[in-house]
C-alpha cells in the first residue's frame, strides 16, 4: 500500500462514512488543529520524566480519538468517541500534578526547560483546536464532550508545562503590566 492515493488533489477528503468534504471545512479545521497537538505532544516525549511521558502517551491516544470522533458524522455506538471518563482521566492528571505544585496566584509567562516550553506551545494550539471545534459545533452536530476534553486538555498540558519545568528547577516568570 502506498501512502498516496491522489484523492485528496482536489481539494477534497473523506469522512469516516466515505463522504467528501472540501479539506477547509470546519469540521476538517477541527480535527486537523487536534492532530497538530497530537503531532506536538509527541515533540515533547520523552520529557525526562516516566510518569509524565506515561501521560502525555495517553494523552495522545485520546487525541486520535477526538480526530476519530470529528471525523464521523454520524458515530454509531461501537465507534471511537471522546467520553467523560476521558474527561476524568485529564482531571486526575491535573489533579496529581498540582498536588505536586505550588498554587499559582497570578499568570506566568509561557516557557521554561524545552520539555515545559514545548507543552506551553501545545497548550496554545490546543485552545485553538477547542476554538475550532467550537466554530464548527455551530454548523454541525458534534460530540459536545469533546469540546469539553479540548477544553481541560489545554489545562492539563499548562499543569504538566509547570510541573515539567519545576522538575527541572526552572523559576516561573510573571508578566510585566
Amino acid at each position: 500500500m502506498t501512502i498516496y492515493t491522489g484523492r485528496g488533489d482536489q481539494g477534497q477528503t473523506d469522512l469516516r462514512n466515505m463522504e467528501r468534504v472540501s479539506k477547509d471545512s470546519k469540521r476538517i479545521e477541527a480535527y486537523g488543529t487536534v492532530d497538530e497537538v497530537n503531532a506536538l505532544v509527541g515533540v515533547v516525549r520523552p520529557t525526562g520524566h516516566d510518569d509524565i511521558d506515561e501521560k502525555l502517551r495517553e494523552i495522545q491516544n485520546h487525541l486520535h480519538v477526538v480526530q476519530a470522533d470529528f471525523a464521523n458524522p454520524a458515530p454509531e455506538d461501537d465507534d471511537p468517541q471522546i467520553g467523560d471518563r476521558h474527561v476524568e482521566t485529564l482531571e486526575s492528571f491535573i489533579d496529581e500534578a498540582d498536588a505536586e505544585l505550588e498554587q499559582l496566584t497570578q499568570f506566568i509567562l509561557p516557557s521554561g526547560s524545552e520539555p515545559g516550553a514545548k507543552l506551553h506551545h501545545a497548550r496554545a494550539v490546543c485552545r485553538r483546536a477547542e476554538r475550532r471545534a467550537v466554530s464548527f459545533s455551530a454548523e454541525e452536530p458534534v460530540n459536545e464532550t469533546a469540546i469539553v476534553y479540548l477544553n481541560r486538555l489545554s489545562d492539563a498540558l499548562f499543569t504538566l508545562a509547570r510541573l515539567v519545568n519545576k522538575r527541572e528547577g526552572v523559576r516561573e516568570e510573571n508578566p510585566d503590566y
